[in-house]
């Protein structure tokens, strides 16, 4: 069967993948960062004057309904549509959504945008990792090829925060747009991104993602194990896979519930703006130069995209050795312990800024890069491990799955960041880093039983 596979390098059919998560992630981290702005501005600046509550709460269930619809759309790709199909009217639902946004004067038509953005994203995010998986031939593959496309969404988010937000809150290059202008714009993206995959992908990808998840397409797969799958029921072996799966969600849960907490104190605590919540504790001039906050999100961006082929030659070199690569569970360990370690230069930073001063932003900038990195070590693998280890007919399910971490973590930071505003910030945060480096350990330890789950047949 014609894949678009090519035996040595990374097939085109790969890039057309990749790309399509660049215009997607370009459009929807413009619309998360410009979606608060828009919220929370005066009615007299083209807000809607809702105030810095609102709109994050706005924000944040924004971000969170998107990432608990993929595991649906997953379910879907898995027995009945086409994931080619389903990843085509994605991007175009997504693309509807962000053009009904356009024409919002409430909240109202807001809440109608999350519908069709959260629907769209579900059917999108997941299958199309799922088609990259059935691209490759080698197994040994896969983590370095998704760390190239992790590489593809941070360009999109790097694009999206640094020039493209900024049209509607400064100015760019001498043009200044309403926030609704933005909306259309990211919608045009979407419609960008849904022609470039069904014309240029319908060449290149060949067969991949034809047919629905549970007829196994996956090339490093055997034929023998292909025919034996398809209608047998779910084997001991199968369910400790899928049960080594889940488990490495429950612990990125953990991971991204600090990590996502992390924005709040580098925006109120250490950065700078009108309201009095802004404690301004760190000095944002560099060179001469005021830095915008919001830039804070572009490091982590910038940081990804750099690392992205790095860290996939270091899982290529490492699949190599006779050993074979560290497992995912010990990359998500590392992953959490680096995040641990960025609390720490937090709690040491805000120790420099002392009651009333301000320390270096560049402490700041090393907060943001050190969780980048662990971000960097585990998150884009996350696709690579479920392609590998789950079950055809759970293919699409897992992988939609392995977003619901995220949404989960919606809800519960903002309640851990609530709390730390009642304690002492070196105790607060400097556990919080414990904690977190705590369960990297714990993963640690497990990751050899872990391991022998993940080999069964």
């Amino acid at each position: 069967m014609e894949t678009g596979v090519q035996k040595k390098g990374r097939p085109f059919g790969f890039y057309v993948c990749s790309m399509g998560f660049t215009f997607e992630r370009l459009s929807f981290y413009t619309v998360k960062y410009i979606l608060a702005m828009w919220v929370a501005a005066d009615v007299l600046k083209g807000g809607l004057g809702m105030g810095q509550v609102k709109a994050t709460a706005i924000s944040a269930g924004f971000v969170a309904w998107t990432y608990i619809t993929p595991m649906f759309g997953g379910y879907i790709a898995d027995r009945w549509v086409k994931p080619r199909w389903c990843v085509l009217i994605g991007m175009l639902l997504m693309g509807v959504g962000y053009m009904i946004a356009w024409k919002a004067t409430s909240l109202t038509l807001v809440y109608v945008m999350f519908v069709f953005v959260a629907v769209g994203t579900g059917l999108f995010k997941g299958n199309l990792s799922g088609i990259t998986g059935q691209l490759f031939n080698s197994a040994e593959q896969l983590d370095s090829a998704f760390s190239i496309q992790y590489t593809f969404v941070n360009i999109g988010s790097f694009i999206g925060t640094t020039f493209i937000a900024p049209l509607a809150t400064t100015g760019m290059f001498g043009v200044h747009v309403t926030y609704r202008t933005i909306f259309l714009i990211t919608g045009i993206f979407l419609f960008i991104d849904a022609i470039w995959f069904f014309v240029v992908g319908g060449k290149a990808l060949g067969e991949a993602g034809m047919s629905p998840f549970k007829k196994d397409q996956r090339e490093f797969v055997s034929a023998e194990k292909k025919e034996s799958e398809e209608s047998a029921p779910l084997t001991s072996g199968d369910k400790k896979r899928v049960a080594a799966v889940l488990l490495v969600i429950v612990f990125s849960m953990v991971f991204w519930m600090l990590w996502y907490l992390t924005y709040y104190p580098a925006y109120f605590r250490f950065g700078y703006g009108d309201g009095a919540e802004y404690l301004n504790k760190a000095n944002w001039v560099i060179a001469g130069h005021k830095i915008p906050t919001s830039w804070f999100d572009s490091v982590n961006a910038l940081t990804c995209v750099v690392l992205g082929p790095i860290l996939a030659g270091v899982w290529l070199k490492l699949a190599k050795r006779p050993q074979g690569d560290l497992s995912m569970y010990k990359k998500t360990a590392l992953g959490c312990g680096l995040l641990g370690l960025a609390y720490f230069v937090m709690v040491f930073a805000n120790s420099l800024a002392g009651e009333n001063g301000q320390c270096s932003v560049l402490w700041i900038g090393l907060v943001c890069i050190m969780m980048s990195v662990g971000e960097m070590v585990f998150s884009p693998l996350g696709n690579s491990f479920i392609n590998k280890l789950a079950p055809a007919k759970l293919l699409g399910l897992l992988l939609g799955t392995w977003p619901v971490a995220v949404f989960i973590s919606q809800f519960i930071y903002p309640k851990i960041y609530a709390w730390t505003l009642t304690q002492d910030f070196g105790f607060a945060y400097g556990l919080l880093g414990g904690i977190v480096i705590a369960f990297g350990v714990i993963l640690w330890v497990l990751s050899k039983k872990l391991d022998s789950w993940a080999e069964q047949e």
